[in-house]
């Protein structure tokens, strides 16, 4: 073909080209409007932009003016490279993305949920197509990918509850009752529900012991996993129940019947032992906390959107001019508009918490 010929062809195709782009780049900027103020929906937002990406691809082989057998070609040349990409890819970029829509579909954790996987552990502030962000114990913001997460098992703390337990080792010369007795004691001091005793090991020198109970408050669990500790060593020292091992040695010289206590008398913990306003928990996961209340704002948003919807369908055609139930209605109407006023506020404002948070 000449050049004079193709040239048209070419600038035909520069052109379709160009809409198609165009077009994408509208849409895309129309959902990013849509989803600015709703980031955690910006898994849908995600997968709608990689649907019309390749949707766009398609149309412009579809409309690109070649002939039949160029456009067949050019088909297979796109199905080879999107094969192509999903199987070498399949452990980075779209292999996070397919975790991602697995752990979506499965929806085994959500926001502010606390997880454990392989030597991670922490509180969930964070889910995205690529990616899940946790909260650790140490504040830090640690970024798994979904991969990472779908091939490693995943241990969820139920919000109904979960077991807190302590472990120590004591020596055969104290009694079993007498410390079973005192363990009890001090989980029930820390309001754990239905406290019970295990005895782990027994060892040459001394038993393990562990103390446990229901916790149902799973959101204090770093304040009162150390409200039990201090409660197993307060009501072990008050009753004169050191807690050193059996073959402890030392240079200094102390007497046979000489016991390694706190000087001071040690009083009975009521599991409380700070009363300060900000807890372990509320200072160590602040972002997951935020992420969680604000994912559940969210739902109430969702709820209310559909509530006022049902009431505008209500309003006209449920009631006649004139009659007593349209002035009610139309009041429900409005009280539910301004609740919906007042909580697009403080989304905003949490969400702008959140991003000066980081």
């Amino acid at each position: 073909m000449h050049i004079t010929e193709a040239l048209p062809v070419i600038l035909l195709s520069l052109i379709e080209i160009a809409l198609v782009s165009a077009g994408v780049w509208f849409v895309a900027q129309r959902l990013e409007a849509m989803y600015s103020d709703r980031p955690d929906q910006q898994f849908r937002k995600q997968m709608i932009l990689v649907a019309i990406v390749l949707v766009a691809i398609l149309t412009i082989i579809l409309i690109l003016p070649v002939s039949p057998a160029t456009r067949g070609s050019l088909m297979s040349l796109f199905g080879i490279v999107l094969s192509a990409t999903i199987a070498l890819s399949s452990t980075n970029l779209v292999g996070n993305i397919m975790a991602g829509i697995m752990l979506r579909t499965v929806g085994s954790f959500k926001l502010g949920d606390y997880i454990h996987v392989g030597e991670f552990f922490g509180r969930v502030s964070e889910m995205d197509l690529l990616h899940t962000e946790i909260q650790t114990e140490e504040r830090d913001l640690t970024t798994l990918p979904n991969s990472y997460l779908a091939a490693h098992p995943v241990r969820v703390m139920r919000t109904s509850g979960s077991i807190l337990s302590v472990e120590l080792s004591l020596g055969y010369d104290v009694s079993r009752h007498t410390i079973e007795r005192l363990l009890l004691e001090a989980a029930k001091s820390c309001e754990l529900e239905s406290p019970f005793v295990q005895i782990r090991h027994l060892g040459d020198y001394s038993i393990t012991y562990a103390i446990a109970g229901l916790l149902t408050d799973v959101k204090s669990l770093l304040g009162k996993r150390r409200a039990l500790r201090a409660a197993t060593i307060d009501v072990l020292h008050a009753n004169g129940i050191e807690i050193a091992s059996p073959v402890l040695a030392s240079t200094r010289n102390f007497k046979t019947n000489h016991q390694f206590l706190a000087n001071e008398a040690a009083p009975q913990s009521n599991g409380d032992d700070g009363g300060d306003a900000v807890t372990p928990d509320s200072l160590v996961f602040d972002k997951a906390l935020q992420a969680e209340g604000l994912d559940k704002l969210r739902e109430r948003r969702e709820v209310l959107i559909k509530q006022i919807g049902e009431l505008k369908l209500t309003v006209p055609d449920g009631a006649e001019e004139g009659t007593e139930s349209q002035p009610a209605m139309q009041e429900s109407l409005q009280r539910a508009e301004r609740r919906l006023a007042r909580l697009d506020e403080v989304i905003a404002r949490r969400e702008a918490e959140i991003a000066n948070s980081e």
